[in-house]
């Protein structure tokens, strides 16, 4: 974990897990995370929205935005964090959007904006004012290292950071410099002694909290796998419900590595992005009726997208796709500003070709793998030692993206996903209310597609990022997840099977017609006015 040195003050130490997205971060594969914010704005607005967006930050800066790197020599160890003041002119930035000013256009600037690398001489953290929208509605892109938090850190800085009400009072205005004053950095840099010592105590904590610890995770992964050989003999999910989703054995069955496809493939630093927004209501609904979770209901419609795209692209594999999963290990309330995040595996079943048995198998999969993690969890380190690894690390990572190495290694992983959950309620900045919240994550060597979904104010906003050398056009796979929600959502409507004289005499007109959205930005509301600006 990230943690301050009582005896070094301004010191923080970065967990492992931190220090691995700086270690592994090359010119092709940025480590940081963002998201795109959408604000409607009412009749005869006069404000200024890029006025508005720096008070915000300027009147409610937290010390997890001013930290700054402190490097170790010879990369011996993780650098350090040390707070500093932050230089707003630098930070927040103006960026027009190419007129007309079309959705698709705002999509190509966010995805040129995220292909770039955080400047480590700063905090790592940048916020542009996008301007230009032919629509009129206001709308900025922020981005923020991995390293300094995970999804649901970034919901609290968010909540942090945002109104809950337009008539909310801002703080009073005071300029960043006095604003950094709530946690005053040290009057002069600590020197190197000092921050090697700071990095050598966190890793040697860590080396003996781990040799502590090991009789206990013994222990731990002997009874997971003791409990489920004893419970092998019927399926969980029948006899003690959906807690207890699958087991060690279901989990086995399921996961394998993953077939090549095109997303599998060393990418380069071009980036695309494509966002989506479907109801939470409808999703849940899905959920119930076929005693699920709403993030099964994702997966399996992730998994549908995917076949769609794979047919029309290239061809659906016969073996199953693999999605990689981060599963969070945050104990309910903890908001720190850290990486606290664990991945897991979980099989789309893309060689079904039935959407409801697919979202059933996958229900299978994802549960067993969320049954041993909630028995592991205990167990599963936040935090590692990487004594003289740094180094390592990076050199691993330049010669990972070697696309000769990349063919050669099985595919433990085809696609990234990840489902964070958001603020429920609607968010303001400057009065103006926000109307979409679409969430931006990594992309690396060997799985150059990630889905990334936001639930926000009542819906599910998903922001589709992809290497473009992986998937030249993430609107397509965009456009694919809404006709396969449009699909299951037909397929549940079915009714049972009639006979088959009455099923030729009833009317054509009499079957649902499946609507297909090009344009899905946020609200309907939104749509249209995106789709006016695009024609």
């Amino acid at each position: 974990m990230s943690r301050k040195n009582p005896k070094q003050s301004g010191i923080e130490t970065l967990s492992g897990v931190d220090g691995a997205f700086l270690n592994l971060e090359t010119a092709a594969t940025p480590m940081h995370v963002g998201s795109l914010h959408l604000f409607e704005v009412p009749p005869g607005y006069k404000g200024n929205f890029f006025a508005a967006v720096r008070q915000m930050m300027e009147s409610r800066m937290v010390p997890v935005l001013r930290r700054r790197l402190a490097a170790l020599p010879l990369r011996l160890a993780n650098p350090v964090w040390l707070q500093d003041e932050i230089d707003l002119e630098r930070h927040i930035r103006r960026v027009r959007i190419p007129k007309p000013g079309t959705w698709a256009q705002l999509e190509a600037v966010v995805a040129d904006l995220h292909a770039e690398l955080l400047d480590r001489s700063y905090p790592l953290w940048m916020m542009y004012v996008l301007e230009g929208l032919a629509s009129g509605d206001k709308a900025y892109y922020f981005k923020i290292h991995h390293a300094m938090l995970d999804g649901q850190a970034g919901v609290a800085l968010a909540s942090a950071l945002f109104d809950t009400s337009p008539d909310a009072v801002p703080p009073p205005k005071r300029k960043a410099r006095a604003a950094a004053s709530e946690t005053k950095p040290a009057a002069a840099e600590p020197g190197t002694l000092a921050l090697v010592a700071a990095a050598f105590r966190h890793d040697a904590a860590q080396y003996v909290k781990l040799v502590r610890e090991l009789p206990g995770v013994v222990r731990t992964l002997a009874a997971i796998v003791g409990n489920s050989v004893k419970s092998s003999s019927g399926r969980a999910r029948g006899k003690t419900g959906s807690e207890h989703a699958a087991d060690f054995g279901e989990l086995k069955r399921s996961i394998s590595f993953g077939p090549r496809t095109p997303f599998n493939i060393a990418i380069t630093p071009e980036r695309g992005f494509a966002t989506a927004t479907v109801p939470r209501a409808e999703l849940k609904a899905i959920a119930a009726a076929n005693d699920a979770t709403v993030n099964d209901v994702v997966l399996a419609l992730c998994s549908g997208a995917l076949r769609r795209y794979l047919k029309r692209n290239a061809a659906i594999p016969r073996k199953a796709l693999i999605a990689s999963m981060p599963i969070s290990l945050r104990e309910q309330g903890n908001t720190e500003m850290r990486t606290q995040a664990t991945l897991s595996l979980v099989n789309l079943a893309t060689n079904v070709a039935d959407p409801q048995k697919r979202l059933q198998a996958i229900r299978d999969s994802a549960g067993a793998t969320k049954s041993v993690a909630r028995q592991a969890k205990s167990v599963i380190p936040t935090d590692i030692p990487l004594i003289g690894v740094p180094w390592l690390l990076g050199a691993l990572a330049s010669l990972y993206g070697r696309s000769s190495v990349v063919d050669t290694l099985p595919v433990l992983a085809n696609v990234l996903v990840s489902n964070v959950p958001g603020p429920p309620v609607p968010l303001y900045v400057g009065g103006l209310r926000m109307t979409g919240y679409w969430p931006l994550s990594i992309v690396e060597h060997g799985v150059g597609l990630n889905i990334t979904l936001m639930g926000y104010a009542g819906n599910l906003c998903l922001g589709f990022v992809v290497a473009r050398c992986a998937v030249p056009d993430a609107r397509q796979l965009a456009d694919d997840f809404l006709d396969a929600f449009e699909e299951l959502k037909q397929h549940m409507q079915k009714p049972a099977r009639a006979p088959r004289k009455a099923a030729a005499a009833k009317p054509a007109a009499a079957r649902p017609k499946a609507a297909r959205s090009k344009v899905n930005p946020a609200a309907p509301a939104t749509r249209k006015r995106a789709s006016a600006a695009a024609g």
